[in-house]
């Protein structure tokens, strides 16, 4: 399984962020072909406490990477990337990585 993994740094407004990444966004990013699903993680503190760097991680996930590179290059891949730059293009970095089998 090939994942098109999204950490976003702490917003300064959180709330601004949530409505915009939820009822924009994920929209937006859902109408990929060949997603296969998205799994959002918000973090929520530190083992050693205090706050974490990053405030959510978004894992998109596609069967093979031929399918993540297809669906990145898809009339819904670009809208969502470039949404994805107007709303957070200073707080995001993007990996790709495979699930180790």
């Amino acid at each position: 399984m090939a994942k098109l993994i999204a950490l976003y740094k702490q917003p300064e407004d959180k709330a601004a962020f949530d409505e915009h990444y939820n009822n924009v966004h994920v929209p937006i990013t859902e109408k990929i072909p060949g997603l296969r699903e998205i799994k959002v993680t918000k973090f929520t503190g530190t083992p050693m406490g205090g706050e974490p760097p990053y405030y959510l991680m978004c894992e998109m996930r596609y069967d093979s990477m031929e399918d993540l590179q297809n669906g990145m290059r898809s009339e819904e891949g670009k809208a969502s990337g470039k949404d994805l730059m107007k709303f957070a293009g200073k707080l995001v970095t993007l990996v790709i990585g495979e699930d180790d089998e």
